[in-house]
């Protein structure tokens, strides 16, 4: 058995009070495949910061604090399934052993994450780009003959498994990469599509997190699929479709709908989400966002039941007392995230057939706040 059958890429604070936290809570109850070892692909001092912290094998912890059906939560929470730590540019060969071994790979890698870089090449060690790390990886893991993984990304990209192996195997096309191994990694290996959904406000120092109580990891079954543990607030599930439609176009576009505001009103960037929650404009254009644009397209879908009920699930978490996320932060890569969430409202209206207007989805996704934001900065 793999000392770290858990491969990690990525040191994001969401991932440690996320997959993280369940790999941990699995451990105990002798539900998970093992401890993780994580991988940073970024060349962020802050993040070196935390991989070495990582390195060492000491736990951290978790605070879980907010509202739960109207009460109160305050636990905290040790988590110490991360075992090892290692920089893809200081240790190439070791992270290439590690992929060997795991069984189970997951990544958060950002919304920006899949992007390549025209610079990588087969014999770059290691490529730029995640997907291109990811295709070295492969081709090495197929060579030696160890069996093929599964791959779980995290990232809010919809289908993001079918969308990183197909741009895996984009990479290896252009390196002309044998047949054999494109088709291992195109057939053989596990790509599950997953949904993950818990907002984690803030780091704690030198790791852990400060997050909300609720928390829900969707994973789309496939043959062969092997999850990293089982835990409760873990779903597999045959058709993902529902959660993520509900987690993106509620909870996701309503956060960047409040971030278009707020930039566009020009408020202060110590902002929180609770505050805007609590602001006489900000509030009740998101109220009417989703009573008149939103939730009309989940009714024109048949889930209207399931999006009521968790919009009043999101009201509730964007006005936990405990959570300082700050608007500023959420508006980072406000562009592409417009065009995920706003865009994808609009497409999936347009799908049904359903003729919904959406005349303020479609005015802040015309809008250009990010880089009109990025012009003040500059100046």
């Amino acid at each position: 058995m793999a000392d770290f059958p858990i491969l990690q890429f990525g040191t994001s604070r969401f991932l440690q009070a996320h997959a993280d936290l369940f790999v941990s809570e699995a451990l105990k109850r002798n539900e998970a495949l093992g401890p993780i070892a994580v991988v940073q692909t970024t060349n962020s001092a802050e993040n070196r910061g935390r991989l070495a912290f990582f390195a060492s094998g000491k736990p951290y912890a978790v605070q879980i604090r907010g509202l739960a059906n109207g009460e109160v939560v305050e636990t905290r929470v040790e988590v110490d399934s991360i075992r090892h730590g290692v920089h893809a540019n200081d240790d190439w060969p070791q992270v290439e052993r590690l992929f060997c071994e795991a069984e189970c790979v997951i990544s958060n890698t950002g919304d920006r994450g899949y992007e390549l870089d025209p610079a990588d090449r087969a014999d770059s060690a290691p490529p730029r780009s995640f997907p291109a790390k990811l295709a070295k990886l492969l081709l090495a893991r197929s060579r030696s003959g160890a069996p093929p993984p599964t791959l779980i990304p995290c990232e809010l990209v919809v289908s993001n498994g079918a969308v990183l192996r197909d741009t895996v195997l984009r990479v290896l096309a252009g390196w002309g990469a044998p047949d054999a191994a494109r088709r291992w990694v195109a057939e053989d290996c596990v790509w599950a599509n997953s949904l993950v959904d818990r907002i984690v406000s803030e780091p704690l120092e030198p790791a852990g997190a400060v997050a909300e109580p609720y928390a829900l990891w969707a994973i789309e079954d496939r043959p062969g699929l092997v999850a990293p543990c089982r835990h409760p607030d873990i779903v597999v599930t045959k058709d993902l479709r529902p959660y993520l439609r509900l987690k993106l176009f509620i909870l996701n576009l309503g956060h960047t709908f409040l971030a278009e505001l707020w930039s566009a009103k020009g408020l202060s960037s110590a902002m929180m989400v609770r505050e805007a929650m609590a602001d006489p404009a900000l509030r009740p254009a998101l109220d009417s966002l989703y009573a008149e644009e939103v939730l009309p397209v989940f009714a024109g879908i048949g889930m209207g039941e399931e999006a009521r009920a968790y919009r009043d699930s999101v009201i509730e978490r964007f006005s936990n007392p405990f959570l300082n996320h700050r608007l500023a932060e959420i508006f980072n890569d406000h562009e592409a995230k417009k065009a995920h969430r706003f865009a994808g409202l609009i497409a999936l209206a347009e799908t049904h057939g359903l003729g919904a207007s959406l005349p303020r989805i479609r005015a802040a996704l015309s809008s250009n706040q990010g880089a009109s934001l990025s012009s003040t900065a500059a100046g």
